[in-house]
């Protein structure tokens, strides 16, 4: 077994939900170690910055870290089904191909916590992962309906995403005697019923839609006075974003002045939608090309999905940025509890991300 199949392994055994990456970041600390590549680790969060070669110019990789929390036949626990062990064991891969060359700029390697709470890199940027980078790379497997195995895209094109997590706040009422209360699940079905007619422009790809719900007690004869709720919103563009943003106030706004209720809310993790970056794709591309051929190459992928990668390019609009998309007939699909895919395809991953760092560092 080669060592990146032996880190996913590892990685995909050892999951750990975002912020609490702990024995993740001490793994890969350890191989840096072992390998005397200068890093940092942080007393305050997760994560580490390792860099290698030489030059006032930096261009940087990024890996996430952070397993899911979702419940996997019939148990919640930690599990990555996004796929972000191998995101770590491919970056390894070409940290190791490359740790040994002559560089004639600097490469910096940013594994980072957190992606999956749209935060985690911010937590990196304010710790100076963007200092003096003029281009970054990532990598992510692609479900299958994406890429098949043994294709591979220059870019991905995700969407940006808005989450709202909001509460019902009223008093129960006794199942025979409704008129006391307002039923918290009349007020989230309504919710649901006036989200379903916010609409944009069909050309826009953007879906609006109720994620969690929770109310009640164990008492079957109580009506609920309380809920708490949670809703995603996505968009391709970020201005559509903001305008399902502003309606789903509007929306709420409504709904508890029709149910005279009171309701709360706030929006949580948004995610920039991508700005892909024209010299960092085309090093991809050539990399991709001359790796496994032209045949071998897709055109962008535009995707629902969403990333924190790009709130890089949001902090630094000057860094040209792009995400290479790695096909490995991946099923049923990202963050479904049992996702598989073609293990074969992390060491095609971490070579092709050899050679575009190569390429752009040179």
């Amino acid at each position: 077994m080669t060592s990146v199949l032996k880190w996913f392994e590892h990685f995909h055994a050892h999951p750990e939900i975002s912020w609490k990456e702990v024995e993740t970041t001490r793994t890969i600390a350890s191989i840096l170690s072992d390998w005397s590549i200068p890093h940092r680790t942080f007393e305050d969060v997760t994560g580490v910055i390792a860099e290698i070669g030489s030059g006032e110019e930096v261009i940087a990789v990024r890996a996430d870290i952070d397993a899911l929390w979702q419940q996997v036949d019939g148990t919640f626990r930690a599990n990555h089904s996004c796929g972000h062990d191998a995101n770590i064991s491919m970056v390894l891969g070409a940290l190791e191909q490359l740790k040994d060359e002559t560089l004639q700029k600097r490469i910096r390697f940013i594994f980072q916590p957190a992606e999956e709470q749209g935060n985690g890199s911010l937590a990196m940027i304010e710790r100076g992962a963007l200092e003096d980078v003029t281009q970054l790379f990532g990598i992510h497997l692609r479900p299958q309906e994406e890429l098949k195995r043994g294709q591979y895209a220059a870019a991905i094109q995700h969407g940006a995403a808005f989450f709202l997590k909001g509460e019902v706040i009223g008093d129960d009422a006794h199942g025979a005697r409704p008129h006391q209360g307002q039923n918290a699940l009349d007020v989230i079905f309504t919710i649901q019923h006036m989200l379903k007619s916010i609409y944009l422009s069909p050309f826009e790809p953007h879906s609006v839609k109720l994620t969690k719900v929770h109310a009640g007690s164990d008492n079957m004869n109580i009506i609920p006075g309380n809920a708490t709720f949670s809703i995603d919103v996505r968009a391709q563009q970020n201005e559509e974003l903001l305008e399902l943003r502003n309606r789903v106030e509007d929306m709420l706004l409504q709904v508890g002045q029709l149910h005279r209720v009171k309701l709360e809310w706030e929006w949580q993790d948004f995610t920039p939608g991508a700005v892909v970056g024209e010299e960092s794709s085309q090093i991809a591309k050539r990399a991709i090309e001359k790796r496994f051929g032209e045949s071998a190459l897709v055109e962008r992928i535009v995707t629902s999905g969403s990333d924190d990668f790009h709130f890089y390019t949001v902090e630094k609009p000057s860094l040209d940025a792009t995400m290479i998309g790695i096909g490995a007939d991946l099923g049923p699909g990202l963050h479904h509890p049992h996702m598989t895919f073609d293990r074969d395809a992390l060491e095609d991953g971490a070579r092709l991300l050899a050679d575009a760092l190569r390429i752009a560092a040179t």
